[in-house]
């Protein structure tokens, strides 16, 4: 854990049950979105998208900042939406990284809370994404004393969520991350290539484009320490 750093990696949400899953098998009725949830779901991923990889400095922050209000009022308006309090923590965790400094301790500690209670009302809401995201911010985070990071637990929540989505883009390329964290470089190169191999996802292009510019990143990285 490097306890140096206050910044926070950028979560992104799985993508649409649907879409995330690589092979024909129908999803599961209990990780549907419900109706009533999946046009303010679709409007909050795509300006997630925007306002995390099209803007920068302050621009982006006050676009966090509006983001963030807006995900605030839908879990007040559903508060039992599994998928609300998702979004809410990746908004968070993701403003957290921008943000930088030690107020990011304080919104990456909101996410924690907001992952945590999605986890309490469905845990396999999205294909796990809770799992994922919250695992991310374990060994993201700077340990005690600084924060609450903790390697261990991110290793049980990013193996949970590979459980609930092996073929997903996403848990394969954060499960990478921390194995090139831990400097198991040969498993980390083993499951970026099993992030690239993910079906794409239509409804989402700019991030699934800017999460594969990231996979490959990782894997130049990863083949640098392994030549």
């Amino acid at each position: 854990m490097k306890l140096s750093t206050y910044s926070v990696v950028a979560l992104t949400l799985l993508a649409l049950p649907a879409a995330a899953i690589a092979t024909n098998t129908e999803t599961p009725a209990s990780t549907m979105v419900a109706p009533s949830q999946q046009s303010r779901l679709s409007d909050i991923q795509q300006r997630w998208a925007e306002v995390n990889y099209r803007l920068t400095d302050e621009a982006q922050q006050q676009g966090f900042e509006q983001l963030l209000a807006d995900v605030q009022a839908w879990v007040a308006a559903q508060p039992q939406s599994a998928e609300a309090h998702i979004w809410q923590g990746i908004v968070q965790s993701t403003y957290a990284g921008a943000k930088g400094g030690l107020g990011a301790l304080s919104l990456a500690k909101a996410a924690r809370n907001s992952l945590e209670q999605a986890l309490a009302l469905q845990p396999d809401a999205l294909q796990g994404s809770a799992y994922a995201s919250l695992g991310t911010l374990y060994f993201k985070v700077p340990g005690w004393p600084l924060g609450f990071g903790d390697d261990d637990k991110a290793k049980q929540l990013l193996e949970k969520a590979l459980e609930l989505n092996p073929d997903g883009i996403d848990p394969n390329y954060f499960y990478a991350d921390y194995l090139f964290d831990q400097e198991d470089y040969q498993q980390a190169l083993r499951y970026t290539e099993l992030a690239l191999a993910a079906a794409p996802r239509p409804e989402r292009p700019l991030a699934d484009a800017e999460r594969r510019k990231e996979v490959q990143a990782l894997r130049q990285r990863i083949q640098e320490k392994v030549r």
